[in-house]
């Protein structure tokens, strides 16, 4: 979700101005995901590298963070919507972490759209932990090396229990991953837009469904397997 800095930077507006409505942002885009029966939703909220920022910004993110949450609660509960989150929680401030376990307690048992925020989230973090606890495994003699394969390495992941991502949609016009589910988007369809996240409505998100309905997912095969495939 890029470009909320440079959304109000264009507007005169305090870089905060961006993030409060590339809040709003994520309400609309996640109800309009919901009505059209979007099985995962997963928003690069805050990464590993944001950290690096100016604490001022870190703090006033952190604190509407905590505030979204406990505002949009109810909405998840009453959309059917399950809230899960990924990344490093534990780097996360303690009233964040127990505004992030509030939520995915109270919506757990909920069955549609799956809201899942990447918190202090960093791809290449994630594989390193990933293999270290395969290596405790393997120390401890739980598994034999000759036993690691890809499905089992995914199983170590954040993500472990929600699917790899058919389409990852890039606002800002920024052309590149940003330590962003390396392993997880291998055939991913990746969607670029101009378009600033908070500027980021029902017609883009469209013409990026649009987009990729007509891509050829040909996951390492060539054309004339597929159509022999589907006859």
């Amino acid at each position: 979700m890029d470009g909320n800095g440079r959304w109000a930077n264009a507007k005169g507006l305090p870089r905060i101005a961006g993030h409060r409505e590339g809040v709003r942002t994520v309400r609309k885009i996640t109800e309009i995901c919901g009505e059209l029966d979007v099985q995962v939703l997963t928003l690069y909220t805050f990464s590993s590298e944001n950290w690096n920022r100016p604490i001022t910004e870190v703090s006033a993110l952190m604190k509407l963070l905590v505030s979204s949450l406990r505002r949009e609660v109810k909405e998840l509960m009453k959309n059917n919507i399950r809230f899960t989150a990924i990344g490093d929680i534990d780097e996360l401030d303690e009233n964040v972490q127990n505004e992030l376990l509030d939520a995915i307690q109270k919506t757990k048992n909920n069955t549609g759209l799956n809201l899942n925020l990447a918190l202090s989230y960093g791809s290449r973090k994630e594989i390193l932990s990933a293999v270290k606890l395969l290596s405790e495994k393997i120390v401890s003699g739980e598994i034999d090396s000759d036993q690691i394969n890809e499905s089992l390495f995914s199983q170590m992941l954040y993500t472990k229990d929600i699917p790899d991502p058919d389409l990852l949609i890039r606002t800002g016009g920024e052309f590149r991953i940003s330590n962003f589910l390396l392993w997880q988007i291998a055939y991913t369809e990746i969607h670029v837009t101009q378009t600033y996240w908070p500027a980021f409505g029902k017609k883009e998100l469209t013409e990026a469904i649009f987009d990729y309905q007509n891509r050829e997912r040909r996951f390492g095969k060539i054309s004339e397997q597929l159509k022999v495939n589907d006859g």
